[in-house]
């Protein structure tokens, strides 16, 4: 282009152009001055833009996810390594690379990438470490953030999986506009983060937000993972939709398809399949479920009074069959001044890309 426009110009004497710049000129009237300036514009306004581009992981027990995501939620490149397998760190950072090195490069490139956001169980946003994490195959504390820096060579921020998914619900979900929430997410635990004030809550030691783990039924059901007794984890999870049936299985006699399944089988999408059929057990199994995270729900309102809360996870596909319960036992609960104030939403973010935004979005918190 700069070839182009000083070819129209030899005539008015542009002396030199250094990477597409001019750097001296000498016009022979204002109207050349004016039709160069214009075509100078078009030159420049014509060079396309590269925005950056944000890189997240999410690390599970069994799997890590990852990809690369726009400003706007876009998730361009994503792929996904086993976590289990690698029985050290170090060998798991270099898979890690390895896989989204050649993803970078179709990006456009290693320049083009703000950030790498993690997400991880027992992740530690102040120090960058995951800190005592059962379901990882790596124990005590681990420098994760420092150690993919220095072998991205780019900067690192890590949280808890929770964390991220509430930030990411922020940026991109139900949450967008909000500046009180609380993001619950139900899969085979429960977990949280809470949002106050349009800042999340890492409390002194960045470990704030472990409402899965309140006891909600003082002396209540046995956590394996913890040594604790009635925290909502335990009943309000998919592992807690199956505690919950063996249960009544077991104490009551009342007759259900369920009866018909090995008790090894026996899991939350199981008994919702049942409950949609109309199975009466089933139903009942996701009426308590709720009435336990209605009665958890409500003392969260009662402690920071969000805008709403953000469900998200695997049991919030059984709908009304859940939420119903759930929103009638937070009511329930609630003193007069929170009554109706409250909303109970389901996660906008597809489940696939979840994850991944939740972790890129801390990416783009990084000044």
């Amino acid at each position: 282009m700069a070839e182009g426009i000083k070819s129209k110009f030899e005539n008015l004497k542009i002396w030199e152009f250094e990477n597409g710049a001019v750097t001296v000129l000498k016009f022979s009237n204002y109207f050349h001055s004016v039709y160069f300036i214009i075509l100078l514009i078009m030159a420049t306004t014509a060079k396309p833009s590269l925005d950056s581009l944000a890189i997240g992981i999410d690390i599970g027990g069994t799997g890590t996810k990852f990809g690369i995501v726009d400003r706007v939620g876009n998730v361009l490149f994503s792929g996904e390594i086993s976590t289990k397998k690698h029985k050290q760190v170090e060998t798991f950072i270099a898979e890690l690379h390895n896989t989204l090195a050649p993803l970078i490069e179709s990006a456009g490139g290693v320049g083009r990438i703000k950030a790498i956001g993690m997400g991880a169980p027992n992740g530690n946003y102040y120090t960058g470490t995951i800190e005592y994490a059962p379901n990882l195959p790596w124990k005590g504390i681990i420098p994760l953030a420092k150690l993919a820096q220095d072998k991205f060579q780019l900067p690192v921020v890590l949280t808890n999986d929770a964390n991220a998914a509430a930030i990411g619900e922020m940026m991109y979900g139900a949450a967008q506009g909000m500046k009180d929430f609380i993001m619950i997410t139900l899969g085979t635990g429960v977990g949280s983060g809470i949002v106050a004030n349009g800042q999340l809550i890492y409390g002194h030691d960045g470990f704030a937000g472990e409402l899965g783990h309140t006891i909600i039924i003082p002396d209540g059901r046995y956590h394996e993972g913890t040594g604790k007794y009635g925290s909502l984890e335990s009943y309000a999870s998919a592992t807690g939709v199956r505690l919950t049936t063996l249960e009544l299985l077991r104490k009551s006699s009342h007759p259900s398809v369920l009866r018909d399944v090995p008790e090894d089988k026996i899991d939350s999408k199981v008994v919702y399949e049942a409950a949609i059929a109309g199975d009466e057990l089933a139903k009942d199994i996701y009426e308590y479920t709720g009435k336990i995270l209605g009665m958890a729900l409500a003392n969260f309102v009662m402690f920071s009074s969000p805008e709403a809360i953000i469900l998200f996870g695997g049991l919030t596909k059984a709908g009304d069959l859940i939420l119903k319960p759930t929103r009638e036992h937070m009511e329930a609960n609630v003193i007069q001044i929170f009554h109706n104030k409250v909303k109970i939403l389901v996660s906008h973010l597809k489940e696939s890309d979840a994850a991944i935004l939740g972790a890129s979005a801390l990416a783009w918190e990084l000044k």
